[in-house]
């Protein structure tokens, strides 16, 4: 996502807030952090920071949290409201996420803090139980502070417009602060470094399992952060192991040991959607399903050899009619190219032209029947069709030849939790959308259409063939 361009206008309105109240200090007013503001624009009611050490991930949660408290928010509906903030421990709490709301905060906008420890005239050094904030619409909003340690009980009973995690927490906590937001439609964000390894945050957050449409992420890293110079990053990263370099630089999930696709990289191989020229449609892979999901994907090659995998159809428990008619729905918008006989064509698992005893008719016939003519004729060899997709994904020049839109996110699920088992073999699991993947990439796709070349590019030609014969003379 590094390359997203940023408009000057959304920039430029980012800076006119932080002029009006000392909170747009952010920064200290002169270099936009764009993944800040990304995250502050998403309106998604699950939103999570993943970032490195310094990265500014925690800067994110502590202005969003005093951006809804004051009623101030640039990019939603403001209302007077209640949160919490969440941290691993009361000293986490006081030393970090509670001092960064302090920093933030204008003075004069604070009424009333309640204190668990120390003074009130020194809540700095104290650990706080909450704080009323005037708010600018009228009214007074809580900020209420939370750790983990505190134990699932007392996270119950309140209801809530937000709550911040700063750092994972616990699942109970976590599921415990989604039923205190439920009511209000409130917010759940959370900033972490993922030092953990492979836990429920990896499964519900970052490959979102469940398929939940209000799940939002971002990784942050230390060149994301304008103020940590070239020369800080590199003295930090030479004593640190390649995993710390992961988690602790670029916020990723660790222990990738493995993981069959290591070199899948999110910020580089999934892309926005846009309209593709007609010339670049090549085929669609299916592989079939009925109690199992039945994956489908459309591919289109550009004139440079570069896959782009542009839609899918993703769905358990249903007939062949019933997926070729959702395939046919998604061709329709895609104005997808039809054969002689009007019918869509796709590559298939040689399995569907098996007869099964429940049904008078194979699957490539029941597709035939229902207007897309399947083809059979696909390499099902596992490891070399894995080789093929490491090579799609990295090329020799550290470069990648194929991009999936962010649209199709069951392939992107599975890419990122397709694991070696024993042996050459991965686990088989969640794997339908990765093995019409390499159905299609084993076919050896390549864009056939022939450019016309225009007169100045023959006459070039020509010329460039009469200084070789005049050079050989």
């Amino acid at each position: 996502m590094d390359d997203i361009v940023y408009s000057l206008i959304n920039i430029e309105q980012e800076l006119e807030y932080r002029k009006k109240l000392p909170i747009f200090l952010y920064n200290n007013g002169k270099v936009v952090h764009k993944k800040q503001v990304l995250f502050h624009k998403c309106l998604k009611r699950n939103r999570w920071v993943f970032g490195g050490n310094r990265s500014g991930k925690t800067e994110c949660g502590a202005v969003e949290v005093v951006y809804l408290a004051l009623g101030i928010h640039p990019y939603r509906k403001n209302k007077v409201t209640e949160g919490w903030v969440v941290s691993l421990s009361r000293q986490v709490q006081r030393d970090v996420a509670q001092k960064k709301i302090l920093d933030y905060m204008p003075e004069e906008n604070i009424e009333k803090i309640v204190m668990l420890t120390g003074g009130q005239g020194s809540a700095e050094s104290g650990v706080i139980d909450f704080i009323l904030v005037k708010s600018e619409l009228g009214g007074l909003s809580k900020i209420g502070f939370k750790s983990c340690d505190q134990g699932r009980e007392k996270f119950q009973g309140t209801s809530l417009d937000y709550v911040w995690f700063d750092e994972e927490p616990p699942y109970e906590i976590y599921q415990e602060c989604r039923m205190r937001v439920l009511d209000r439609c409130g917010d759940i964000f959370g900033t972490m470094t993922p030092l953990k390894g492979l836990t429920w945050v990896y499964n519900q957050i970052y490959l979102n399992e469940n398929n939940d449409n209000e799940v939002w992420y971002e990784q942050m890293e230390w060149a994301d952060n304008p103020y940590l110079l070239k020369e800080e990053i590199e003295n930090m990263t030479k004593n640190m192991s390649a995993e710390e370099v992961e988690a602790r630089r670029y916020g990723k999930f660790t222990f990738t040991s493995g993981l069959v696709y290591t070199e899948f990289d999110e910020n580089l191989h999934v892309i926005e959607p846009f309209d593709v020229p007609k010339e670049w449609q090549d085929n669609i892979s299916i592989d079939p399903g009925l109690h199992n999901p039945l994956s489908a994907h459309f591919y289109v090659v550009d004139f440079d050899g570069n896959v782009y995998v542009v839609a899918e159809h993703y769905e358990a428990e249903k007939s062949v009619a019933y997926h070729a008619n959702k395939i046919k729905e998604i061709a329709d918008k895609l104005n997808w190219k039809r054969n002689s006989s009007g019918k869509l064509t796709a590559l298939i698992d040689p399995a569907a032209s098996q007869r099964t005893l429940s049904s008078e008719k194979t699957v490539v016939e029941l597709f035939n029947d229902n207007g897309i003519i399947v083809n059979t004729k696909v390499n099902k060899d596992m490891f070399t069709g894995i080789q093929v997709v490491k090579s799609y994904l990295k090329t020799f020049d550290g470069k990648t030849r194929l991009y999936i839109f962010k649209n199709c996110v069951n392939l992107i699920r599975e890419i990122k939790s397709y694991f070696w088992g024993d042996g050459d073999n991965p686990i088989k699991k969640d794997d339908h959308s990765l093995d019409e993947l390499r159905y299609y990439l084993m076919t050896k796709p390549r864009n056939t259409f022939v450019h016309k070349k225009s007169e100045i590019q023959k006459d070039k030609e020509k010329l460039a063939k009469r200084l070789r014969f005049l050079n050989m003379k």
